[in-house]
């Protein structure tokens, strides 16, 4: 990273004046492919990943914690590649992005992928903002020629326009639509998204995201002014193809799972363990037929025996064994057995690797409410057969780095930027899982699911515990399409639901709890119930990692 870095005001030091490294030194990557090679050609254009920068222009207040934001130009830049846009980060977070630079390799002058903008457009200028700041800043937008269209934004500390030679717009058909990404920074802090703000600075994303998407993030931002509708003339870039070769083979696979998987601490009260899938089907779990309930059947090992793709019609759903003695075993689980369950799929036109590490549970325990100072347990609430949980590590094809990491959350999740989850051993980051509910987050502690400004809501409880699995020993690569080694096991392409549907009287169930509360918690307590997907109620059994939205598409 760069080490020209905004001035702390009042002699305290600012977040972003630390430059965030990986706690230990990203090993050499095994050789192969155009994985880790630091370019990549999307089509004519070649792109690589720049993550140290130049300090343009700082303001010290607003933004996220009020500490304001750091707008930067990617430097130094390599020889025969230009800048696309500036990069911009609040000044909360220690310093930890990058910007794509591009170099034309076409070699087609009537028709090269880059070209100079034919002029600039005053965007936005700090002059007149009433706040701390570092001198006065100013947005550019650059003016594309025809045929072209500007990837990023320019920031200048002087009213002096840009030299047109400082930025490249980028061809058409290499380009694709963009979205507001995250908020960095803004004039009214407590409402980003209101028309109060005079200025608000979001980063930037394809809007179409998934494994077979093209759209490619250069890592820039854009701003909405207030009062005006209009998003600003900016796209992402798009691969020209679905290109493969900068995915990392097996090998690399390999090396990735030892650099950075997850280990996964269970609280301490955990009654519920994860297992493998494989001992679920050998310890007495069923299929069921719709029309023949009565005669369920044993599923092979594997699963070969599981009806195969069609759709979740509920025509067939697993249970636990009938015997008391055994289902009560079964839902314990088997943590010896437990096995990651790995996902790879190019992201972000396959610029990006995600590694989806999903875990097994053979059952979800019941929940417990918090209202306010009271906690109560929520009967069968929450309990349901088939538990499938994951973590998503999004690592860099340019370099090998781990850029980001998904924590699934029941039917939502939270992206973590790498700079801010916590890491077990070198590399290695940490998840918790959640008493029961086996949700995952990046910190221990309570979270609840309902509304925290009330205290009131379906508790999610994590701690650090004894009970650890450790996902780099015991793992399974069983799906990556474009790996044609890579043979996907018969359960995963089992569509239906692996877990009956609820068999108790959910309405009963909350009468008891709604019985336990003051009258004014009662209404509160039924919208938050109302709110949460039947799913994570127990009413409905869930399906398995390749019915989920976020298989083929972005992890939200």
């Amino acid at each position: 990273m760069g080490n020209c870095l905004p001035t702390a005001p009042s002699n305290s030091l600012l977040p972003i004046e630390t430059v965030f490294k990986l706690p230990s030194q990203v090993p050499p990557w095994p050789q192969g492919g155009g994985f880790a090679s630091g370019g990549i050609n999307i089509g004519g254009l070649e792109v690589r990943q720049i993550s140290t920068f130049k300090k343009v222009w700082a303001t010290l207040e607003g933004g996220p914690d009020n500490l304001g934001a750091t707008f930067f130009e990617p430097w130094p830049i390599p020889d025969g590649f230009f800048m696309l846009g500036c990069y911009a980060q609040p000044n909360n977070k220690s310093l930890f992005g990058w910007v794509l630079v591009g170099k034309d390799v076409q070699n087609d002058p009537s028709q090269g992928t880059l070209k100079m903008p034919v002029d600039y457009r005053l965007v936005w200028s700090s002059e007149s903002m009433k706040m701390k700041k570092e001198g006065n800043g100013y947005i550019w937008l650059p003016i594309p020629p025809d045929g072209y269209t500007a990837g990023g934004l320019i920031l200048t500390n002087s009213p002096t326009k840009p030299p047109l030679e400082k930025v490249r717009c980028v061809h058409s058909d290499l380009t694709d639509l963009c979205e507001q990404d995250t908020w960095i920074w803004g004039t009214d802090r407590e409402r980003p998204e209101s028309n109060t703000s005079e200025v608000s600075v979001y980063g930037l994303r394809p809007t179409i995201r998934g494994a077979r998407a093209l759209g490619v993030s250069i890592g820039t931002f854009t701003v909405q002014l207030a009062g005006v509708d209009t998003a600003l003339s900016l796209s992402c870039l798009k691969s020209a193809d679905s290109n493969f070769s900068c995915m990392p083979n097996l090998t690399q696979i390999k090396a990735l799972v030892q650099a950075y998987s997850p280990s996964i601490y269970l609280h301490p009260d955990e009654t519920y363990m994860a297992s493998s899938v494989n001992w679920f089907f050998n310890n007495g779990a069923l299929l069921y037929k719709k029309g023949d309930e009565s005669n369920p059947v044993s599923i092979d090992p594997n699963g070969s025996n599981l009806p195969q793709g069609g759709s979740n019609d509920g025509e067939y759903w697993l249970d636990l064994p009938v015997d008391e003695g055994a289902r009560d075993e079964v839902m314990k689980g088997d943590l010896q057995s437990s096995t990651a369950y790995l996902h790879i799929k190019p992201m972000l036109g396959a610029t990006f690797t995600d590694v989806s590490t999903w875990i097994f549970y053979p059952f979800n325990g019941p929940g417990r409410a918090k209202l306010r100072l009271i906690n109560i347990p929520l009967g069968k609430i929450g309990e349901h057969v088939g538990d499938w949980e994951h973590v998503t590590l999004r690592i860099s094809n340019f370099t090998g780095e781990l850029w980001r990491v998904y924590f699934s959350e029941h039917s939502g999740g939270t992206w973590v930027n790498a700079s801010e989850v916590e890491y077990h051993s070198a590399n290695n980051i940490v998840a918790y899982a959640s008493l029961h509910g086996h949700a995952f987050y990046s910190k221990p502690g309570l979270v609840l699911q309902g509304n925290s400004n009330l205290d009131i809501g379906i508790r999610n409880d994590t701690a650090k515990s004894n009970i650890v699995i450790d996902t780099s020993m015991r793992y399974e690569v069983i799906s990556a399409e474009y790996l044609s080694e890579v043979i996907e096991p018969p359960w995963l392409n089992y569509y239906r639901k692996w877990g009956p549907e609820i068999s108790y009287a959910i309405g009963n169930e909350l009468s008891l709890v709604e019985n336990l509360l003051p009258g004014e918690l009662k209404s509160v307590f039924t919208t938050i119930i109302g709110a949460i997907p039947d799913e994570v109620l127990g009413e409905e059994g869930p399906t398995g990692p390749k019915v989920k939205n976020n298989w083929n598409g972005d992890d939200v």
